[in-house]
């Protein structure tokens, strides 16, 4: 995508670079769906959903599928201008959240258990949760729900998880972005514009978390992010469409995470982690983590 060039130097204009964009990874994204737009139509090889019981894939919130998009979106229905950060990588579809973008611990620790049981049949590499907690849950299922996660980063996963958007104040990173294994994905803080100033545009979680675990542990653009529009097809809709918050900045990650492991297939999660930590560029309103994403230094 146009914005994701900017933020990483144009780095898939780089012929090297264009060897490697997802081929052979899987990405498992728990979310509310994937709609059928044509971005996405030689991208997901499973969908489940385990809020309706639905056979088919669709979305009936817009939220997963604009996080698909972002991941491994072919661009298809604009000649390649907001194709994902991935295009040739695989995603299997989990729906865990309703309409609303609601759901509860169950459905989620029943699409972690379902992650598990088919990561060998796809080479799911990467976990995408774009998924936190409300402040106000009882700490019973937040644990639950981190020892969960969790269990997915221990059997080799790349988990990367949103930092939520209840910040920016001290302790407001969602759980499980609070984890100390997983990779917690937050956007930059910008200074407001006089003009702007009712505007909510430093809205990402930050830790200390109680454990005194920095986070988020990295930073990628999710600020007015264009990526597949759910509702396409229906009269008067566009292909595209613009949303903002930690929800995509985290399949940024996910999608840069696929390149590099189409390059580095042998590399393990742990690895990962390590690569995109040393590759961050600290910027401004990134202090509180490693820094933000840069796919040019990453992919080296």
């Amino acid at each position: 995508m146009r914005w994701v060039k900017q933020t990483v130097q144009y780095w898939c204009e780089d012929t090297e670079k264009e060897r490697y964009l997802g081929d052979g990874v899987c990405a498992a994204v728990l979310d509310t769906g994937a709609g059928r737009h044509p971005d996405l139509t030689r991208s997901i090889l499973e969908f489940k959903d385990f809020v309706g019981k639905a056979s088919t894939a669709y979305d009936d919130s817009g939220h997963g599928t604009h996080v698909a998009g972002i991941i491994a979106g072919s661009g298809k229905a604009s000649s390649g201008l907001y194709a994902g950060m991935a295009p040739r990588a695989k995603l299997l579809i989990g729906k865990v959240l309703d309409r609303n973008g609601n759901g509860n611990v169950e459905n989620v620790l029943k699409g972690i258990e379902w992650i598990q049981r088919e990561k060998e049949k796809y080479n799911i590499r990467i976990v995408n949760i774009s998924v936190g907690t409300q402040p106000d849950l009882c700490e019973y299922q937040k644990e639950v729900f981190l020892n969960a996660v969790e269990t997915l980063w221990d059997s080799g996963l790349v988990v990367v998880v949103s930092a939520g958007n209840y910040g920016p104040g001290e302790g407001t990173v969602a759980v499980p972005g609070n984890s100390c294994k997983v990779i917690t994905v937050g956007v930059p803080d910008t200074e407001l514009p006089a003009v702007s100033r009712k505007k909510r545009v430093n809205y990402s979680g930050r830790g200390p978390t109680g454990s005194c675990v920095v986070k988020p542990d990295v930073f990628a653009p999710g600020t007015g992010i264009i990526s597949c529009n759910a509702r396409y097809g229906r009269p008067g809709e566009h292909p595209y469409i613009m949303k903002t918050g930690t929800s995509m900045a985290t399949p940024v990650v996910s999608g840069a995470v696929a390149c590099l492991l189409s390059k580095y297939p042998d590399m393990n999660n742990v690895e990962v982690k390590l690569r995109l930590r040393e590759s961050c560029e600290k910027r401004p309103g990134t202090e509180s983590g490693w820094g933000m994403l840069n796919v040019k230094n990453l992919m080296v």
